[in-house]
């Protein structure tokens, strides 16, 4: 068996300050950060928040307290507040203004102010309607039309329409085409055998309307118009296209509203009783929420059409 030899140690006097394993202790921290606040006060400065509150420590690898941090969480939430009011309130108005449309229309006779008696115009916000399309309505004053709008259009007639481009358009007929064409849902188109039907009425209505001689003929031929619509009512009604209601009803809408608020005032005269698909499409016509939101006031239209029924 070996025997290892037994040494002896000598004593050692006891350590100055004990050693410790571990994390720092906090009065060591609290020292730290007291001796942060107080460089900081030494070099003319206010101590940063993290310095005093012990918050990052000025001797970790990762962080570098003498730059600021990039502003990304601040910027990228003040953006995602713009969006969110955007989708709640809509674009601001100018933005908005340069793509709305616009149309100029007639305003009412003495009243700037309130939309006039155009059947024409009216035919053009039918169609804006029918369609849901949002729109602008510039009204026109056409006793003294403004110079911006004789800029836009020198011959000074209505409606005029801007479809959001920057580019003034005229002529009902053009115009609807045009809006039928942009936005093609829903069809407002009317088949080519249907697209003269009434298109005669209007005319010979005025005719009738300025008449002073009740034997001049104009009465029949307003008649004889009247009695073919009621013809082709009977056979594909309710509108002229069948069941859906097209461009050719928005055209002869206007024009049946003049025909019986105009006639019925001046000469007292009515539209038969006798064309009963007649008076049923009249009424289907002026009651759609698009007419009524579109059409002058009986008053204003009877002040339009009095300097040419007596001039």
């Amino acid at each position: 068996m070996l025997t290892l030899p037994c040494f002896t140690t000598p004593p050692q006097p006891p350590p100055t300050r004990p050693v410790r394993s571990g994390p720092v202790p906090a009065p060591e921290v609290s020292r730290t950060r007291t001796t942060t606040a107080t460089r900081a006060r030494m070099a003319g400065s206010r101590p940063s928040r993290a310095a005093t509150s012990g918050e990052t420590c000025s001797h970790h690898p990762l962080i570098n307290t003498g730059a600021p941090k990039p502003r990304r969480r601040s910027t990228a939430l003040a953006l995602s507040t713009f969006l969110l009011l955007v989708l709640l309130t809509g674009l601001p108005d100018a933005a908005v203004a340069a793509n709305m449309t616009e149309v100029c229309v007639k305003a009412a006779v003495g009243h700037p102010d309130t939309l006039g008696d155009c059947p024409f115009s009216q035919r053009v916000l039918l169609t804006l309607e029918e369609k849901k399309v949002p729109y602008q309505m510039k009204l026109i004053d056409v006793s003294n039309k403004p110079d911006w709008f004789l800029k836009i259009n020198p011959e000074g007639k209505v409606p005029v329409y801007n479809g959001g481009d920057g580019k003034w358009i005229a002529d009902s007929d053009v115009i609807t085409q045009v809006i039928e064409e942009k936005y093609p849902t829903p069809s407002l188109v009317t088949p080519a055998e249907y697209a003269s039907v009434g298109s005669k009425i209007f005319s010979t209505f005025v005719t009738f309307l300025k008449s002073k001689d009740a034997s001049d003929g104009s009465e029949k031929a307003l008649v004889d118009e009247l009695q073919a619509l009621e013809e082709h009512l009977k056979a594909h009604g309710p509108y002229i296209n069948g069941a859906n209601i097209s461009a050719v009803d928005l055209s002869l809408a206007p024009k049946l509203y003049h025909l019986q608020v105009a006639l019925e005032h001046f000469k007292g005269w009515k539209v038969p009783e006798t064309l009963t698909s007649v008076h049923a499409y009249t009424e289907a016509l002026f009651s759609r929420e698009s007419f009524v939101k579109t059409k002058a006031t009986k008053e204003n239209l009877i002040a339009g059409w009095a300097p040419k029924v007596n001039p």
